[in-house]
C-alpha cells in the first residue's frame, strides 16, 4: 500500500467521524493519529483493545510503517501503552487514577483562571470567545466530537493566557491522558446541557476579569465533570 503527503493539519481539529473507512490522501501522520485518537475518544477502540497493525492498517488503508509510528505517538501523549509481549493497548486507566488526575487538573485550571483574568491580552479573550460561540453552533447542530474538541481547546487556551509554560506542559500531558473520559461525560442531554451551561458562565468571567469567579467555575465545571463520569468508570 502507498501513501501520499499533503498538506499537514493539526492534531486534534475536528476531523472525520471514527471508524468512516479509508484516510483520504491529506497528511498521513497527522492524519492517522486524528483518526486513532477520534477511534479511542469515541470508543471505537475501547480500553484495554490491542492494536492489531495488520487490521488497522486494513481497515485505514495503509501501510504498517506510518501506522506503528501514529501508535508511538498515541503512546507519548498516554493514551496507548505498549505492552511486553502484547503490543501496543489502549489504556484503561482506574477510577482512582482519574480521580486522582481530575483533582490535579482542576487545581491547574484554578490557578490558570485567575493568572489569565490578569495577564490575557483583549485579543486573547476575543480569541477564546470566537472559540466558545463555535462550540455553541456545534452543540446546537448536534455535532458532538467537534464541539468536544472546541471545549477542550478552550480548557487549553485559557491555561495559555495565564502565561505560565510550567503549568501549560503539566495541564497539556494531563488533559490528553483524560480525553476519553471527558468525552463521556458529555453523554446524554441533561449533562450535555449543564456542561455547555458552565462554559457560559467561564466565558463570561473570563470577559469580565473576575478571577474569583472565573476560578470558582472552572471549579465547579470539573468537579461536575468527576461526578459525571465516576459512575461510568
Amino acid at each position: 500500500m502507498s501513501e501520499t503527503i499533503g498538506t499537514a493539519r493539526p492534531a486534534d481539529q475536528a476531523a472525520e467521524p471514527a471508524g468512516a473507512g479509508r484516510i483520504a490522501r491529506t497528511s498521513l501522520h497527522d492524519t492517522i493519529v486524528n483518526r486513532l485518537r477520534d477511534m479511542i475518544i469515541e470508543g471505537a477502540l475501547e480500553p484495554g483493545t490491542r492494536l492489531h497493525e495488520g487490521q488497522l492498517g486494513e481497515q485505514l488503508g495503509i501501510s504498517r510503517t506510518p501506522l506503528r509510528e501514529a501508535i508511538k505517538y498515541l503512546a507519548s501523549e498516554g493514551l496507548v501503552e505498549l505492552v511486553p509481549s502484547r503490543g501496543a493497548v489502549v489504556r484503561r486507566f482506574g477510577r482512582k487514577d482519574v480521580q486522582d488526575m481530575m483533582l490535579v487538573i482542576r487545581t491547574l485550571e484554578d490557578l490558570a483562571g485567575r493568572l489569565a483574568c490578569a495577564a490575557a491580552s483583549d485579543g486573547g479573550i476575543a480569541a477564546v470567545r470566537r472559540v466558545h460561540d463555535e462550540m455553541i453552533a456545534r452543540y446546537e447542530a448536534g455535532d458532538r466530537l467537534a464541539y468536544y474538541k472546541l471545549n477542550q481547546q478552550i480548557h487549553s487556551m485559557i491555561v495559555d493566557l495565564a502565561d505560565n509554560q510550567s503549568l501549560a506542559q503539566v495541564h497539556s500531558g494531563l488533559q490528553m491522558r483524560l480525553k476519553r473520559v471527558r468525552f463521556i461525560g458529555h453523554e446524554g442531554p441533561e449533562r450535555w446541557a449543564a456542561a455547555v451551561a458552565e462554559h457560559g458562565e467561564m466565558i463570561e468571567a473570563l470577559e469580565a476579569r473576575d478571577a474569583d469567579r472565573l476560578a470558582e467555575v472552572l471549579t465547579r465545571h470539573l468537579t461536575k465533570a468527576w461526578e459525571r463520569v465516576q459512575e461510568m468508570l
